[in-house]
């Protein structure tokens, strides 16, 4: 039992990560309709920046069991460089084929990564122990890091607050109106321009939060924005384009089979995640939440 428990907190923690960054994947193809594959590397920039961020914290003499402020600060702040990528560079590819939009995202992927090794190198970098800084809670014979379930925590907290952003606040309105129909949307007066840049906006800074919340369980690595990149897909093809909902259920799925698979023979851990993902497009091509076509 205790081994059972250890794997699906393991799992879940992973989930609530992936979940932060599909559900920016979510809400920016809901709105611009724009498969942003560079979400990886905005989750990547994120951990790298909260790294620097706990760094620069501890050697300020910081209270170490405080670190989560500073790391939750930087992974939300440097959720700014979407403003500049989506004025810089998307803006000019909404009217363009979904190839050019693939093309320039993925060219954003292999810029960013080559940025990251620029200013940090090439060797992985960590917050140096502080994993485990708040203990081990005991849940039926198993001991789970208590940071794991502060981030569960703050996984479910901000799933909640994007449901109340998108039903219960004018923006919200104002961004299921855009996804239903923009040409509506603008000829009753929304500002394509300047929602567009805070949708991205907002799903860049989930995916940086994402990165940095994950950093005291892992090492940053140039590389970890490519690797998630299948993940995030993953979960949005399972739980289904656009839908939030799906965002989370596909999360938990992805993470509690990964760390099945890991677990039992990690050789599996891609493939059963690839499995599933092709089941899921074999007999239910929009996922498990997705609308139907119209």
């Amino acid at each position: 039992m205790s081994a059972l428990v250890s794997i699906l907190m393991g799992g879940v923690f992973h989930a609530s990560i992936l979940f932060l960054v599909a559900a920016g994947l979510q809400v920016v193809f809901g709105v611009q309709k724009v498969f942003n594959l560079a979400c990886g590397s905005f989750y990547a920039l994120g951990a790298y920046f909260g790294v620097s961020a706990v760094q620069w914290y501890v050697a300020a003499g910081g209270p170490p069991a405080f670190f989560i402020v500073p790391l939750i600060a930087a992974g939300a702040l440097i959720g700014v460089t979407g403003v500049i990528v989506e004025r810089g560079l998307l803006s000019f590819v909404y009217e363009r084929d979904e190839t050019f939009q693939l093309l320039l995202t993925f060219a954003v992927v292999l810029m960013m990564e080559d940025a990251i090794r620029l200013t940090w190198g090439t060797a992985p970098v960590s917050t140096s122990g502080l994993y485990l800084v708040y203990g081990q809670a005991r849940l039926a014979g198993a001991a789970v890091p208590v940071y794991n379930l502060i981030v569960i925590a703050a996984s479910l907290v901000i799933a909640l607050g994007i449901g109340w952003l998108l039903t219960r606040t004018a923006f919200g309105r104002i961004i299921r109106a855009t996804a239903d129909n923009r040409e509506m949307a603008e000829a009753l007066g929304v500002d394509m321009r300047r929602v567009y840049a805070k949708v991205f906006t907002l799903g860049t800074a989930l995916g940086t939060l994402g990165g940095a919340l994950v950093i005291p369980a892992t090492a940053a690595m140039s590389e970890m924005g490519v690797e998630l990149i299948v993940e995030a897909f993953a979960v949005v093809v399972i739980g289904g384009l656009g839908s939030m909902r799906g965002a989370f259920v596909g999360a938990l799925v992805v993470g509690i089979l990964r760390a099945v698979a890991i677990s039992v023979y990690p050789e599996l851990e891609m493939l059963i995640i690839y499995l599933i993902v092709i089941t899921v497009l074999v007999f239910r091509p929009r996922g498990l939440f997705g609308g139907a076509a119209a």
